[in-house]
């Protein structure tokens, strides 16, 4: 096998490295900068030019060697290459081939182009390694115009009524896709402090956000009318919101899918995005890659692979460390 599932995560033999290993390794090539795939305590890393300011941010002064989409590198008897998978900026599927065989792992990634990441690329392989993180048919991802449609709506009713919008978002990846999606004409946007320092993590790599003001201990939200807030989820119904008085709650997730999870979170509202893929992006993931391997990780891991098999391919279930999407643990970005 090209690459093994082992305790410290998914190894490579001919290179002696891991990708995105959950446990400190010698050398890790990781996928993207999200807390579960890229971990401290690895003594090298590789990743992609606009994968690792946030992982900078994140881990530290690490040892951090660089390689740019489609680029090859030999290491040991592997041949290895990063191809974008559009999850957020910089994400990687890597490429793995040895002696003519080619795995490629996907990390998470999503097939619609968000104008945020690089848009994802099919690589053709013999084995692909897949998340499920959405891999139900009833998880279909809305047109991007309609949900600023809707995002912006509410907004613009909650200013009305004199309450203050607050969105619970991702710090990386979506926080920056809502973002380009909001009418600034409605109001100011106001951004939680681990939302803030992900921003300018991403502006200072050229990424171009709107105008945001930061939450502050000394801010006074009177001062800021008709606003919005992005938020972690986890800052929902905290002390950290009373300073905004009476406020509209809402949730930018693809779980907002399932009916009864934005109750279960006690909020307003909730809007259907992801920066995983839908079951429609899953399916013609897998498809373009051409395997006839397909090995499932995090997520509906017993339903996809069951569909996989019902469509002809070898697929099995893989445990790994991974989290996907998941609204009680954010991705905050702070040390």
């Amino acid at each position: 096998m090209v690459l093994r599932f082992t305790p410290s995560g998914i190894y490579c033999p001919a290179g002696d490295f891991y990708i995105d290993p959950w446990r400190p390794v010698d050398r890790a090539l990781i996928t993207h900068g999200h807390a579960d795939h890229a971990r401290p305590g690895n003594a090298a890393y590789l990743a992609t030019p606009s994968a690792a300011p946030v992982m900078r941010h994140r881990l530290g002064d690490i040892a951090l060697e660089t390689i740019s989409f489609g680029e090859t590198r030999q290491i040991g008897d592997a041949t290895v290459s990063f191809h974008p998978a559009g999850h957020v900026p910089g994400s990687a599927q890597i490429r793995v081939a040895v002696k003519g065989e080619v795995w490629v792992a996907s990390g998470d990634y999503k097939t619609v182009d968000d104008g945020l990441s690089e848009p994802f690329a099919p690589v053709r392989c013999h084995t692909f390694i897949t998340e499920s993180t959405f891999g139900l048919p009833i998880y279909n991802w809305p047109d991007q115009t309609a949900l600023a449609s809707q995002i912006n709506a509410w907004w613009a009713a909650t200013a009305a009524n004199g309450q203050t919008a607050v969105l619970g978002v991702y710090a990386l990846g979506k926080a920056q896709r809502v973002l380009r999606l909001l009418d600034t004409a409605i109001g100011p946007i106001l951004t939680h402090g681990a939302i803030e320092a992900t921003n300018a993590v991403l502006r200072g790599q050229g990424l171009s956000l709107p105008a945001t003001i930061p939450v502050t201990p000394d801010l006074d939200p009177k001062s800021h009318p008709r606003a919005l807030v992005l938020a972690p989820p986890s800052a929902l119904g905290t002390p950290w919101m009373r300073r905004f008085g009476p406020v509209s709650t809402g949730l930018a997730s693809g779980w907002m899918a399932l009916r009864g999870i934005r109750r279960r979170r006690a909020a307003d509202r909730g809007f259907i995005i992801s920066d995983h893929a839908d079951w429609a992006g899953l399916n013609s993931a897998v498809a373009a890659t051409g395997a006839e391997r397909v090995f499932v990780t995090h997520g509906y891991t017993n339903h996809f692979s069951r569909w996989l098999t019902e469509q002809g391919y070898d697929a099995g279930i893989v445990e790994t460390a991974f989290g996907g999407e998941r609204l009680d643990a954010d991705e905050d970005m702070t040390k």
